[in-house]
């Protein structure tokens, strides 16, 4: 008998191992991830309204600029020539109103002499009427001079305006972050615009965040947000979800000056392609460390508690789980006890316990049995 016992102790008796995580306090927060792209706030592209060889470029990449300061010099040569002969022709149409205007005058006379004439008998009606015919026609040549020198102020005025095009001016401050003409390239503006460059203002950043649609529905605007770039995964920048467009983006659309996306539908979605939806957040760029087209690893807080009771979620028991509804087993001095347990915020891996643990508390993780044939003698 004492012989069967001694071989159950040293081959058959099962020992349990406990595993055990200790309850702490902590910070904890309920966040949807997401990729974002940087983008400035504002921006302008700046093109050329009139066509010629670019004399000179004022600016190069990187340079900052203010309001009204000159950027670009086109060649005025041709638009200079036009405001030249439109002048001409006005000058030459004033002269010809003063002509004509002698010419009123004379007519005037002649019909006041016909009319005088025609009093004592001495002319003919049809004389008079000749007369008065010219003075109306006299009258009517200068309304018509008249009329062409408005259109010539107005051809002039437009070509002057052309002639102020070939000095290109900066539409607002910022900072020079493309450059796409060189001194010497000949530009065509005939049917579309060329773009030279690219103004920006830095200060402000906009980040324009992908989130899928499974997690769309749980960023509002308002909530606060924050995000990391590569490389400055210490720094966190902090801001406000300003807007949520309506629509996934069109592939073939780009966010314009304004922020806003291109009035174009969406495309239609492959089958089983996740559906991203755009959201839309500022962040103020004092320092100048964030730049344009940079990725960003944003976080959408939906909840969050500072110095919260923290146990782990692989140690809980799911009994209602939207409810936030857990057992856990809590060793107490080597005796196992089942508690029920309410999380509140929660992640991936941990929640926040509002009630049945404490700080200090051991939650059990697993519980493993051996057997001493297996090697690992217990007394």
């Amino acid at each position: 008998m004492l012989f069967a016992w001694i071989l159950w102790l040293f081959f058959f008796r099962i020992t349990e191992h406990i595993s055990t995580v200790t309850v702490t306090r902590g910070d904890i927060e309920s966040n949807v991830t997401a990729l974002g792209t940087l983008q400035p706030h504002s921006y302008v592209d700046v093109g050329a309204q009139a066509s010629g060889e670019i004399r000179r470029i004022r600016v190069q990449a990187g340079s900052k600029v203010q309001r009204g300061d000159l950027l670009v010099e086109i060649d005025p040569s041709v638009q200079q020539a036009k405001v030249d002969v439109d002048r001409s022709a006005l000058d030459s149409l004033r002269a010809q109103v003063a002509s004509a205007k002698a010419q009123a005058v004379l007519a005037q006379q002649q019909y006041a002499r016909q009319q005088r004439m025609a009093g004592d008998g001495s002319t003919r009606d049809e004389d008079v009427q000749t007369a008065y015919a010219a003075l109306l026609s006299a009258r009517a040549n200068i309304d018509n001079l008249r009329a062409q020198i408005e259109g010539a102020q107005s051809n002039l005025k437009g070509d002057e305006a052309q002639l102020g095009y070939t000095r290109i001016y900066a539409p607002m401050s910022g900072t020079v972050v493309t450059l796409d003409a060189r001194e010497g390239q000949t530009l065509n503006a005939t049917y579309q615009t060329p773009n030279i460059l690219r103004i920006a203002d830095l200060s402000t950043m906009t980040v324009w965040t992908q989130v899928s649609e499974a997690d769309i529905a749980h960023v509002k605007p308002g909530m606060p947000v924050y995000f990391t770039t590569l490389g400055s995964d210490e720094r966190r920048w902090t801001g406000t979800v300003r807007q949520i467009l309506p629509a996934p983006p069109n592939p073939n659309s780009s966010p314009d000056a304004t922020g806003q996306q291109s009035a174009a539908p969406a495309a239609a979605q492959p089958a089983g392609k996740v559906v991203l939806y755009t959201a839309l957040f500022d962040v103020a760029n004092a320092d100048g460390l964030l730049m344009p087209q940079m990725s960003a690893q944003v976080f959408f807080v939906i909840a969050r508690a500072k110095q919260a009771v923290i146990a782990p979620l692989s140690a809980l028991t799911p009994v209602d789980a939207r409810a936030g509804r857990y057992t856990a087993r809590v060793d107490q001095d080597g005796r196992i006890v089942t508690r029920e347990v309410r999380i509140g915020v929660h992640d991936r891996l941990n929640g926040a316990v509002l009630s049945g643990l404490q700080p200090g508390e051991r939650v059990v993780t697993g519980i493993t049995r051996t057997r001493a044939s297996d090697g690992r003698f217990t007394w």
